[in-house]
């Protein structure tokens, strides 16, 4: 089962790497990782997506919260949350047939053309995994991806409650 724990850490060198060194010594996959500094510039926040069943997820927890720079771990998918990813993606837009079926993707998923080349186009799409993956399958099928990346899901518990130390 996917996975997506967030963790609140002190913003100290090395804290990411003791995270991603615990997930290695225990042969847990990292699908996806993201950080950045939260509202305080002393914390950062990582959100990790990792494949897992309660057991396990459970376990992964228990020892991120023993790394001595780890304020609280959650589970965010035991519980109501918002999660987006950014994707990035270059396709072939050779003709005026292919760039109006792109646009007519792009317009349809509520993403943007960000830079045109005289054969490409770079589209921005922010959305959940499953709506990029769906977007990804319709460009597919109407022209080719020259390159695409992807930022990894961030993600947040709706409502009032704050992830705080």
């Amino acid at each position: 089962m996917r996975r997506i724990l967030s963790i609140l850490l002190e913003n100290e060198p090395g804290s990411l790497s003791r995270i991603v060194g615990l997930f290695s010594q225990r042969a847990y996959n990292i699908d996806s990782l993201t950080v950045g500094t939260t509202d305080d510039n002393t914390l950062s926040r990582i959100t990790i997506t990792t494949q897992g069943d309660d057991r396990i997820v459970e376990q992964i927890t228990k020892q991120v919260n023993k790394l001595v720079d780890v304020l609280k771990v959650i589970d965010l998918t035991d519980m109501p949350n918002i999660e987006r990813e950014l994707l990035l993606v270059k396709v072939y837009a050779k003709d005026e047939v292919t760039r109006a079926s792109v646009t007519r993707i792009a317009d349809v998923y509520s993403g943007a053309i960000i830079d045109m080349g005289k054969q490409s186009y770079t589209l921005q799409l922010i959305s959940n995994a499953e709506k990029i993956e769906s977007f990804l399958d319709m460009l597919r099928h109407e022209t080719d991806i020259i390159e695409l990346v992807r930022s990894g899901a961030v993600g947040i518990g709706r409502g009032d409650k704050a992830l705080k130390g």
